[in-house]
């Protein structure tokens, strides 16, 4: 039988031996949709986990939906599972805490709340909580810690926040908002952890992305937007023209 322990063991390895692509899930169903295309781990997307529980991304889930979200997909495959925790939901220790009993094995945490971004040692001191967490439940978590730099500026003191947040115990930096490749390569070359990037329609290919030094490669709430897009579409299509054509497999 798999532990969670040798889930962990094994997300930590796949981080070793890049590319790591994680499709997003936000439920059980989309979950076991992605394990069963062979992804190898799962990242969740709180945008997604909170549009499906009928809330805003980014300041509309609490810990509570969050984490029955989460331990509806971790039951639902057997592959590793890292949980998207926004910015912890307050009190980071029992997040995590919540996050291990759930069974996944890694975390996505970030450094703004409520659209700004906060101080780097404020960061750092949820990081440190998150892993002392993962220590006390004796769970090797891998710690990705996302820096929105490149969403709300210029990018400028990336490189600083990343020396800061290995420190404190992260195990990959998550910069999501860059796709030019010379960006991308100074990140890697500057970055003293794992680089974890965001990707969409018009964003290098995987082996782009693996040949400029990326470790881990994930699409956030892309795939939720696509099907709660193809959703819209075809009830629309069939209230007003009565066809489904929105409907045929591509």
């Amino acid at each position: 039988m798999t532990t969670q322990t040798d889930l962990a063991r094994r997300l930590r390895t796949l981080h070793t031996q890049p590319p790591l692509v994680l499709p997003n899930a936000w439920d059980a169903g989309s979950a076991r949709a992605i394990e069963a295309a062979g992804a190898a781990a799962i990242a969740t997307t709180s945008a997604g986990v909170s549009w499906a529980a009928g809330v805003d991304d980014a300041g509309g889930l609490n810990r509570t939906t969050a984490i029955a979200a989460l331990r509806a997909i971790c039951a639902a495959v057997s592959v590793p599972v890292t949980a998207d925790i926004e910015a912890g939901y307050d009190d980071v220790a029992a997040t995590v805490a919540a996050v291990l009993e759930a069974g996944a094995v890694g975390i996505n945490l970030e450094d703004s709340t409520g659209g700004v971004l906060d101080d780097p040692a404020v960061h750092a001191v949820r990081i440190a909580a998150a892993r002392a967490a993962a220590v006390a439940a004796g769970i090797d978590l891998v710690i990705n810690a996302r820096t929105d730099t490149y969403l709300f500026g210029d990018g400028s003191g990336t490189a600083d926040r990343a020396k800061a947040y290995a420190e404190a115990g992260a195990d990959v930096l998550f910069v999501p908002g860059v796709v030019d490749p010379s960006t991308i390569e100074q990140l890697v070359k500057e970055s003293p952890l794992p680089l974890n990037v965001m990707v969409g329609p018009g964003a290098p290919t995987v082996a782009e992305l693996t040949a400029l030094g990326v470790t881990r490669i994930s699409v956030g709430p892309a795939i939720t937007t696509a099907a709660y897009g193809l959703a819209t579409a075809a009830a629309k299509e069939l209230l007003s023209s009565g066809t489904y054509e929105s409907l045929s497999i591509r």
